[in-house]
């Protein structure tokens, strides 16, 4: 993924979805917004329902010309023909993951807050790099807009912000992010599509 030059919207699944529900909410959103990339991130571990669930996902995604990328599982992500992967260790699996994918896959990387980590996985042929959690609880580590800040204005590599997404938190980083991380804050609403119009207003 190349950085836009206005954030871009990049979908995140709900870690677990019911299958004859949520490709349809999904379609919905594609129809509703313009989405530069979907990641399948599922809590279950399960080859057989996370196949079932990127076949489904990958089917509406490509309908709509959007890339789907499957969280952390590099070999399932190359059988199953989708367009990347997500790896949620920092650097640590970015070369393996480019090895066994391929020049043209998808290759993005979860750095949490570090700087180093975020560097380490560009050098080793990640595509993009996520930083997070935004806002959090008290004691846990968030990503503040001066790391923001410092990678768009150092860095070429474009980055995801993403780990609870506010009004607030999406007007402050729109100068210094590529991609806006999308999920847990809309797929609870009723209505998706327009809670993610709600979040994404200060950008129009």
């Amino acid at each position: 993924m190349s950085a836009p030059e206005q954030p871009q919207i990049y979908l995140i699944t709900p870690p677990v979805f019911e299958l004859s529900v949520f490709p349809g909410q999904l379609n919905a959103v594609l129809e509703a917004h313009d989405v530069a990339c979907i990641r399948l991130a599922l809590a279950t571990r399960e080859e057989d329902r996370m196949s079932r669930a990127a076949d489904a996902c990958r089917e509406v995604a490509h309908a709509h010309d959007v890339a789907l990328v499957l969280n952390d599982h590099v070999s399932l992500a190359e059988r199953l023909g989708l367009d990347g992967v997500h790896l949620s260790d920092a650097a640590k699996s970015v070369r393996d993951a480019r090895k066994a994918l391929g020049p043209d896959a998808i290759v993005g990387s979860f750095c949490s807050t570090s700087r180093h980590d975020g560097m380490t996985a560009g050098e080793a042929g990640a595509d993009y790099i996520a930083f997070g959690p935004l806002t959090g609880m008290a004691d846990e580590a968030t990503a503040e807009d001066d790391l923001f800040a410092w990678w768009s204005e150092m860095i070429e590599v474009p980055v995801v912000a993403e780990g609870g997404l506010t009004l607030d938190t999406v007007k402050r980083l729109a100068p210094i992010t590529d991609f806006f991380g999308v999920g847990e804050e809309i797929w609870g609403d009723d209505d998706p599509a327009a809670a993610l119009a709600r979040l994404m207003d200060p950008i129009g």
